[in-house]
């Protein structure tokens, strides 16, 4: 795999809407994360994109194993959507949706609440977010299970919050340049999972061809991560879910639960923070203790 740095890939993009597509993401990003209190950015110059692969079957974007961002090195692995062995772009506005969908995830996994301690002369990190490590290293919250609809796993909560509102910022851009009209059609399901408009049945037919094993990790994050959060959110909040959301990003960034604590308690009684999440097996701190 080669690599190249997000803005050196901005840089050398010919095609002006994949670049408006970009600006106006970033710009949308910026004042959306600042309402959420994070002032900063994740700087692009730590965000390495891969842009080809001498494997024939390489197929690149948000479901791209192993992508993702990388808390000790604090930069974000990323890769460009398509074939990687192919150096053109099928579908310019739609590399450059999938790339702020990754980056603005990215942002907010870099901009998480963390905190670290002194373990058996190691350095281990006991809070990330919402989340907590106690000393032997269990989570917080169990697992789910396998075929679970929903979730009370706060690593799963989290995730499905951050690439909640990464979709819905692909999704207003999409929208405000008309991209929907723009896309083929052998890239339309892609274009749904980055702008968060997957449907049940879109799995139903499995497309042939490279993007085959791109298109099952779509599937399996979408089950595993999209899905449940969006249930969670609708058993935990009804009508209310979008301000259910915002604290839970909220208290991801500050490090503060007492917003989101208070309100679980309003709607389902004293301690609903606990009851919820908490695993019988977990030893460590509960918020505000």
């Amino acid at each position: 795999m080669t690599f190249s740095l997000l803005h050196w890939v901005l840089d050398t993009w010919g095609d002006e809407w994949a670049r408006e597509v970009f600006r106006q993401g970033a710009s949308l990003l910026a004042d959306r994360y600042r309402e959420l209190g994070l002032s900063q950015l994740l700087p692009i110059d730590r965000v390495w994109v891969g842009v080809h692969s001498t494997q024939p079957a390489a197929f690149g974007g948000f479901h791209h194993p192993n992508q993702g961002y990388r808390h000790v090195q604090l930069a974000s692995i990323i890769t460009r959507y398509g074939r990687l062995s192919d150096p053109r772009l099928a579908s310019p506005e739609l590399v450059a949706l999938d790339l702020l969908r990754s980056y603005a995830h990215d942002c907010l996994h870099w901009g998480s609440f963390r905190e670290y301690r002194i373990q058996d002369g190691k350095v281990v990190r006991s809070r990330y977010g919402i989340n907590w490590l106690d000393s032997q290293r269990r989570t917080y919250s169990a697992p789910d299970k396998a075929d679970a609809a929903s979730t009370r796993n706060l690593g799963i909560v989290m995730e499905g919050a951050t690439d909640r509102e990464a979709r819905t910022i692909a999704a207003t851009v999409a929208d405000r340049l008309g991209l929907a009209e723009r896309i083929a059609p052998p890239d339309r399901l892609a274009f749904r999972d980055t702008t968060g408009r997957l449907e049940p049945t879109d799995f139903d037919h499995a497309e042939p061809g490279a993007a085959t094993r791109f298109h099952q990790a779509m599937a399996g994050y979408e089950h595993g991560v999209g899905a449940r959060y969006q249930r969670f959110l609708a058993e935990l909040a009804g009508a209310d879910a979008e301000a259910l959301h915002g604290l839970i990003l909220t208290a991801m960034v500050s490090g503060d639960l007492s917003g989101l604590t208070s309100w679980l308690d309003l709607r389902h009684g004293p301690g609903a923070f606990r009851r919820t999440f908490r695993s019988p097996g977990y030893t460590g701190p509960d918020p505000g203790t």
